[in-house]
C-alpha cells in the first residue's frame, strides 16, 4: 500500500470484487457507479480522501455510514466518489471530552451493546440495528425510548465534522472541526445544525459525543398483537385507528404516566392478511408496567370486537414476534431491543412521512381504508391497487407514538422543529422487481396525496412561517425519511416548499450555517441545504 493510499483510506474501484456491493445501499432502487469508493478508518483518512478527490477534479462526493438512505442522496449516477464510514465504528468513553464518543460508522445495535455493557447507559435512538450513526443522529434520531427520554440529539454535546475550504489558487483543503454545545458563534451554529439538519449538508461527520445519557429500563413488557383482515370492516378499522389517535392525544404531554410506553401500529395492506400493534412498556416496576400495558390495549381495542391473532409475519422492517399476542413477554431491555432489532430485507422501497399534532380526521381514515383494503373509489386513483399480483410486494402505513419527553424541548433549541406532535407516520412500499417500480411508487404517491388532499397533497407544518396554528393537524415531514416528491409540483401543490416541511422556520439558520461552513456547496444532493 502506498503512502497516498494509507493517508486517504482504502480505494475500491470497478475491478474489485467489493465494488458492486459498496455502490448500493439498503434500498436497491439506487445504485451508483463512482470512479471509486473510499473505505476510511480515521478522521485523517477522511481528510486525505476529500483532498484527493476534490483536487483531482472529482467534485461530486457523497458519504455513507450505514447505507440506509431512502433516496438517491448517496448512490446517484452523478456521484464520482463515495466515502464509506463503516470502519469508523468505535463507541467509548472519552475522558478528555468527559463524554461518550460514537463514531459515524457505528450502527445502532453496536452502539447499544457497547454503551450498555460498559456503562448501563444508552442512546434513545432507532430500532433498526444496521442504521449508521452518521446519518441517523444528525437527522434527529428517535426510537422506542424517545417518549421517555427524548430525541437522540437532545443529548448531543459535540460533533466532529471534516469541512472543506478552497484556497485562493483554487485548491480544496479539508480539515476537521469540533463543534460543541457550549461554543459561541459559528461553531455553536455548526453544532446546532447537526441536531436535526440532516446528513450530506455541511461536511463529513466523523464522531459524535454525548453527555448525561439516560439509563434504559431494567426490564420491559413486550406485546405484539395482530388482527386478521378477514372480517375487518371499515367501521372496525376506523375505530382502531381512531382509538390509537385518541390515546396519543391524551397521553403525549411531557411527564405523562405513559411516557414509558412506545407503540407501533402497522396498518398493512390486505395482502399481508393482518394488521398489527407492537408495544414496549417500561417494566422496571413489572406490576405497574403491566397495568399500563393492559390499560393501553384495552383503550385501543375498545369497541373493536375483533379476536386477536398472533403476529407471525414480517411487516415492513419489523420481523415476526411469536408468543406475545395473548401473554406479553417480560424481558431485559437489551433482549427486547434485540428482538425488535430489524432492518428488513434488502429490496426496493419508497417511503414518505408525516407528523401528526392531532388524531386522524375522518377523511384521512377513509382514504387509508380505501387504499389498504383495495376498495374501489373513483375519487382515489390507485385505491384498487392489487399487490397480490406481485410476488414480493408489501405495503403499509406505520404509525408510531410520539411526544412526551420529545415535546419538552422548544422547536428552536435543536434543528428539529416538530416538538408538539403526538404521532409520526411512515408510509412504506416494498418490492424486488425493477419492472414494477412505477406500479408501487404510483400507489404510494396517490395514497399520500389523497390523505393530505385538503393541504395540497402534503402534511403542511403548523403554518408556512413556522407560527403555531392551534387548528393544524399535521406538522411536516421527517428529514431521515427523505422524499424527493416533496419538491415536485406534481405531488406538492400546497405552496409550502420541501424545506419548510422538514425544517419549518429553522431553515433560515441552517442556510446561514451552510454559507459559513460549506460556501462552495461541496456537500450536496437533491434536498440538501442550498
Amino acid at each position: 500500500m502506498s503512502n497516498a493510499e494509507a493517508s486517504s483510506g482504502i480505494t475500491v474501484t470497478g475491478i474489485d470484487d467489493r465494488y458492486a456491493a459498496l455502490c448500493q445501499g439498503f434500498n436497491q432502487r439506487w445504485t451508483a457507479r463512482p470512479d471509486y469508493v473510499k473505505v476510511v478508518r480515521s478522521t485523517a483518512e477522511v481528510v486525505g480522501a476529500l483532498d484527493e478527490a476534490l483536487n483531482s477534479g472529482r467534485t461530486r462526493v457523497t458519504v455513507r455510514s450505514g447505507g440506509h438512505c431512502y433516496e438517491n442522496f448517496v448512490a446517484d449516477h452523478e456521484v464520482q466518489v463515495i466515502i464509506d464510514m463503516g470502519q469508523m465504528d468505535r463507541v467509548h468513553y472519552d475522558p478528555a471530552m468527559k463524554a461518550y464518543c460514537v463514531e459515524a460508522g457505528a450502527t445502532n445495535w453496536h452502539s447499544y451493546t457497547r454503551l450498555y455493557r460498559e456503562s448501563g447507559l444508552t442512546l434513545p435512538a432507532g430500532s433498526c440495528y444496521s442504521v449508521g450513526a452518521g446519518g441517523h443522529i444528525c437527522g434527529g434520531g428517535y426510537g422506542l425510548l424517545s417518549r421517555q427520554h427524548g430525541l437522540t440529539v437532545d443529548y448531543l454535546y459535540a460533533v466532529e465534522v471534516v469541512v472543506v475550504r478552497r484556497e485562493p489558487r483554487g485548491d480544496y483543503q479539508a480539515k476537521p472541526v469540533v463543534a460543541r454545545r457550549d461554543d459561541d458563534g459559528e461553531l455553536r451554529d455548526l453544532w446546532w445544525a447537526h441536531t436535526g439538519g440532516g446528513g450530506g449538508n455541511f461536511g463529513v461527520i466523523t464522531r459524535y459525543w454525548f453527555k448525561d445519557l439516560p439509563r434504559p429500563p431494567i426490564n420491559v413488557w413486550l406485546s405484539a398483537v395482530a388482527w386478521d383482515w378477514d372480517g375487518l370492516t371499515y367501521d372496525a378499522f376506523a375505530r382502531l385507528v381512531g382509538n390509537f389517535g385518541r390515546f396519543c392525544a391524551e397521553n403525549s404531554a411531557p411527564g405523562g404516566e405513559y411516557a414509558g410506553l412506545f407503540s407501533i401500529l402497522k396498518l398493512a395492506h390486505r395482502k399481508a392478511g393482518k394488521i398489527a400493534l407492537i408495544t414496549q412498556v417500561d417494566a422496571t416496576n413489572p406490576a405497574a408496567g403491566r397495568d399500563r400495558l393492559d390499560a393501553f390495549l384495552s383503550q385501543i381495542e375498545d369497541g373493536l370486537d375483533l379476536p386477536r391473532s398472533e403476529y407471525d409475519l414480517d411487516l415492513g422492517e419489523h420481523p415476526q414476534i411469536l408468543g406475545a399476542h395473548e401473554d406479553p413477554r417480560l424481558m431485559p431491555w437489551i433482549q427486547a431491543t434485540q428482538t425488535l432489532n430489524p432492518s428488513g430485507d434488502n429490496r426496493r422501497g419508497k417511503y414518505k412521512s408525516a407528523y401528526m399534532r392531532k388524531p386522524f380526521p375522518d377523511d384521512q381514515i377513509e382514504v387509508m381504508w380505501n387504499f389498504l383494503s383495495g376498495t374501489r373509489d373513483e375519487s382515489d386513483p390507485g385505491s384498487d391497487y392489487d399487490n397480490t399480483r406481485y410476488a414480493n410486494a408489501e405495503a403499509l402505513i406505520q404509525v408510531d407514538t410520539y411526544g412526551c419527553r420529545i415535546n419538552a424541548v422548544g422547536s428552536h433549541e435543536t434543528a428539529v422543529p416538530q416538538r408538539d406532535s403526538i404521532m409520526k407516520l411512515q408510509y412504506q412500499t416494498y418490492w424486488t422487481d425493477p419492472d414494477e417500480d412505477h406500479v408501487h411508487e404510483r400507489w404510494l404517491r396517490e395514497l399520500y396525496r389523497r390523505v393530505y388532499l385538503s393541504s395540497g397533497g402534503v402534511p403542511v407544518p403548523a403554518a408556512a412561517d413556522g407560527a403555531v396554528d392551534p387548528a393544524a393537524v399535521t406538522d411536516g415531514c421527517y428529514i431521515n425519511y427523505p422524499d424527493r416528491d416533496l419538491g415536485s409540483p406534481e405531488w406538492n401543490t400546497s405552496g409550502v416548499p420541501w424545506y419548510r416541511l422538514y425544517y419549518g422556520d429553522n431553515y433560515e439558520r441552517l442556510l446561514r450555517v451552510k454559507r459559513a461552513w460549506d460556501p462552495h456547496d461541496v456537500f450536496r444532493h437533491d434536498q440538501s441545504i442550498r
